[in-house]
Order: structure tokens, then sequence, then C-alpha cells
């Protein structure tokens, strides 16, 4: 498992204002997820509650939303999981698909990747 980290932007559900974030890349995580008070402060709002299951079983519930997200100068709407505000914000791998960008273990850096259909 490959972790470090890496400097994006979330942005309000217009797009029109953004907040850096400095976020955990563990090729783990599935999902991107941000505490919600960041998420609140720019008017993200859940869509949905989804269940999880955490690495040690633990099943839990999280509100899902969506919104922008910057990375490298591109801008892309991504799922977005409310977490705690105590937990370190994580870029998960449905971001990483959706901006076509895998993990260079070695080097601890974000690449570009071919898109699968």
């Amino acid at each position: 498992m490959s972790i470090f980290h890496v400097q994006l932007e979330i942005g309000d559900p217009a797009g029109d204002w953004f907040e850096p974030v400095d976020a955990l890349v563990d090729s783990g995580a599935v999902y991107t997820m941000l505490p919600p008070s960041l998420l609140g402060r720019l008017g993200v709002k859940p869509m949905t509650t989804r269940s999880f299951v955490l690495a040690d079983g633990t099943r839990i519930q999280r509100e899902i939303g969506q919104t922008w997200v910057q990375l490298d100068g591109e801008r892309l709407i991504s799922p977005v999981i409310f977490g705690d505000d105590d937990a370190t914000p994580l870029l998960g791998a449905v971001t990483l698909e959706i901006f076509s960008l895998g993990i260079d273990p070695v080097n601890r850096r974000l690449i570009p990747v071919d898109a699968i259909m």
C-alpha cells in the first residue's frame, strides 16, 4: 500500500471558489473523504447516505455529495464522502480515475494513465 500527500483544491458546487486541501493518497482508499466542516463552508450538500466497510471490518454510515475538485490545474466533479472533522482528508481511487491518474508508489507521486472505457 502506498501512502503520500498531495495538494488539491475543493470547490463549491458552482465552481466559483476553492479551498486548498492537503490530502493523503492511500492506494486502499476508494472514495475521496473530506471534513464536513470544509464541505459545509463550501455549500456542498449531502445527496445520499451509504454504508462503508473499514479496513478492520467495521461497517459505518456516511453521507455522500459531489463537488468540484481541482488537481494540477484541472477541474472536474467528483463524489465526496462527508468524513469526521478530525479525520485526515483522503484522495480516493474514484477521483483518481476521474482525473485519469495513477499512483507511482516508488516516487510517491501521481502519474497520468490512460482512461479505460
